[in-house]
């Protein structure tokens, strides 16, 4: 079996002797400000260190006494009321009182400190997982800098830029050796703790929720125990569609998959049966597992959105200078295990209610300069990445599933939504096909709203050479995105005109209400929505949640979704505002602000399987870049917009002597030889 400890032994040896001096020191620092309220003008000071210090002990005291033999000890109440203890801190009802409230830190600290205390608090919120793993060697790291910035406290006048400069330079230390760790982590075979918990773990026996250190709420409970009773049959049904999926991307792209032997899977927590059953079938195609990232239940969406700009206390080009070389290094260190990734399975959920944040003037913001800098950051990184494990050479394969949060008949909408995930693909290509033959006669597509949709967009289309073996649009049956099916393009960016506006989207979990963008020759150019009182606000919550860390970005794709079934069955249950993008995206017409769907593999041909035409819309006007300066070329965005199928009064293909051809009228398919898409709607 696998050992924690072992793996982390070589890290937790080099701090043996100091770790144990470290908690003597933070016991004496509990002591020293237990009676806070005598301590004058760093009272809320001492208040702060008494009580993240006793979280700190706490912490350690449960890393000591945690081991596998600890989850069968324990009844399976007494680890849940364990595990919600470690989260209250976070949860929305105790949040506003907490020191991880950046804007409660503000109200007792001050403007600037109280940011600055928030973010030092946070740091103290990751020895949930560290003790859980046993990474004493991190716990060891923050407990010295918590003693040096007590004791910078205790004995001066406290300034702003010394304390900033003390609780960031934990950031600024050289991380090589930690990257390195990461990577065998999240990518190496050797790594199998999350592994084994779903192999040989009883799953009947729902204490093993609890070994992950995560946040275990009445969903991950429900889901392990209705996939507990789930029969044996359909779950093997499903595996082997998602296992085969895998392997079709990788043959839609022209990708070897042979030179490959490990893949990562990422699922939620409660969906171990399920992952049990594709690792099996895995192992059949010469894959091995790696699980290193598994996520539940948000224990507060604020939370994660009011940090989003946490970097902003020491982003600066000795930062990120540092950050890209230890990446680089520990890159090249581990480009064997790099070498051998062939790409992701993601098991998704959805159902949880649609959050719309609170913009906190207390939330830390990037300047101007940190915004420019954090773009060619963000793209260095993504280009080294390449480097070591080429996008070309690898795959994905993403599938969504209800959560119980869905409601009360979370198990007849899980049967619906796995009809919709396992539906024909060979069938959907058929009808996708008759799509495609229309819109490669185009030299544009017209987009028009009905009703009060206010859409009324020109997507122009890249010229084919030879229509007979070319094609603009890419034919996606279920493969890297399940359910089936879309037809896909890239936009000719130079023509492409409009307004796109979509009454309602939810996109990277938050809520857009009205959401208006206009494009002129491809790019944003103007934007708003109705989540706030007044304009400014509006648009300032596109900027930081859509278009960030730029100012505008292109359309990197246009696409028509053909799975209409899908679209009935979120209206049959009153499920739209909560699916993923990955099935509202098969629902109607959609377009991406940001890359297209093949950054850094343009070069590589691709062909539709169904009549083997290449798919040469592969690149446009930006990430032609590539070839001059990448920095430009790409965005490390890619954001997807549908517009309902009731929300549209046309799509026509446009020919170039003016001739229209519709594709979608009044929201039904009406194109020749797609009549079927519309018999769900009957």
């Amino acid at each position: 079996m696998f050992d924690l400890k072992a793996f982390y032994r070589e890290y937790n040896e080099k701090v043996k002797d100091s770790y144990p001096e470290t908690l003597t020191k933070i016991k004496e620092i509990c002591d020293f400000t237990k009676d806070f309220d005598e301590a004058g003008d760093k009272k809320e000071y001492y208040k702060f260190f008494n009580y993240t210090g006793a979280f700190i002990l706490k912490m350690a005291d449960f890393e000591n006494k945690v081991d596998d033999q600890y989850f069968q000890s324990a009844d399976f109440d007494e680890l849940w009321e364990e595990n919600k203890e470690f989260y209250e801190d976070v949860i929305p009802e105790n949040y506003g009182e907490s020191y991880v409230d950046p804007a409660n830190c503000v109200r007792i600290f001050g403007d600037k400190y109280g940011q600055l205390m928030s973010v030092f608090f946070k740091y103290y919120r990751n020895y949930i997982s560290y003790a859980y793993m046993h990474k004493v060697f991190k716990m060891e790291e923050f407990n010295q800098l918590f003693i040096d910035v007590f004791e910078y406290i205790r004995e001066n006048e406290i300034n702003y830029d010394e304390l900033k400069s003390i609780i960031t330079s934990i950031r600024r230390k050289d991380r090589l050796e930690e990257n390195i760790l990461a990577i065998k982590e999240r990518f190496g075979k050797e790594f199998q703790y999350f592994r084994e918990i779903v192999e040989y773990s009883d799953l009947k026996d729902l204490r093993y929720l609890f070994k992950y250190g995560s946040n275990i709420t009445e969903n991950e409970i429900k889901i392990a125990k209705f996939m507990r009773e789930y029969p044996e049959q359909k779950l093997k049904t499903l595996t082997k569609q998602v296992a085969k999926a895998y392997l079709n991307g990788f043959k839609r792209d022209n990708k070897d998959i042979t030179k490959k032997t490990t893949v990562k899977v990422v699922y939620n927590i409660g969906q171990e049966r399920l992952a049990k059953q594709l690792f099996e079938d895995l192992k059949e195609l010469n894959l091995i597992p790696v699980v290193s990232d598994t996520s539940s239940t948000k224990v507060n969406k604020q939370y994660n959105y009011d940090y989003r700009f946490e970097a902003a206390l020491y982003l600066d080009e000795a930062y990120t200078a540092l950050v890209e070389k230890n990446q680089e290094d520990a890159f090249e260190e581990c480009k064997d295990i790099l070498g051998t990734f062939s790409g992701v399975i993601h098991f998704g959920n959805f159902g949880e209610p649609p959050f719309n944040p609170e913009n906190k003037k207390e939330n830390l913001k990037f300047s101007p300069e940190q915004q420019k800098l954090y773009q060619v950051h963000q793209s260095n990184i993504m280009k080294t990445f390449n480097k070591y494990a080429p996008r070309e050479e690898w795959s994905f394969t993403a599938i969504s599933f209800p959560s119980p949060e869905i409601g009360d008949n979370f198990e007849e909408v899980f049967e619906d939504i796995l009809r919709v995930n396992m539906l024909d693909s060979e069938l959907y290509e058929g009808y996708q096909k008759n799509i495609i033959d229309a819109l490669d006669l185009a030299t544009y597509v017209h987009v028009k709203g009905k009703g009060d949709n206010r859409t009324d967009l020109k997507v122009n289309l890249q010229k084919l050479n030879d229509p007979d073996k070319e094609t603009n649009f890419v034919n996606c049956g279920a493969d890297v995105n399940i359910p089936v099916g879309e037809v896909f393009t890239t936009p000719k960016l130079a023509g492409t005109n409009g307004v796109y506006q979509v009454e309602e989207a939810y996109l990277s979990g938050l809520k857009f209400q009205d959401l208006e963008i206009t494009f002129e020759d491809g790019f944003v150019k103007d934007y708003n929505c109705k989540n706030f009182e007044n304009d400014e606000d509006n648009r300032k919550y596109i900027e930081e949640n859509l278009l960030f860390p730029h100012k505008t970005l292109p359309m990197g794709e246009f696409a028509i979704g053909t799975n209409t079934l899908a679209y009935v069955i979120s209206r049959k249950h009153n499920i739209l505002d909560v699916l993923p993008v990955l099935i509202i995206e098969k629902m109607g017409p959609h377009l991406a602000i940001g890359d297209t769907c093949f950054g850094f593999e343009e070069d590589k041909p691709v062909f539709n399987v169904i009549d083997n035409k290449e798919v040469t819309a592969r690149e446009n006007e930006k990430t032609k870049l590539r070839k001059t300066n990448i920095q430009d070329a790409y965005t490390s965005k890619h954001i997807d917009i549908t517009i309902p199928y009731e929300s549209i009064e046309f799509i026509a293909a446009v020919t170039g002597d003016g001739e229209r051809i519709d594709i979608i009228r009044d929201g039904r398919f009406v194109l020749a030889g797609t009549e079927e898409l519309n018999k769900p709607f009957e």
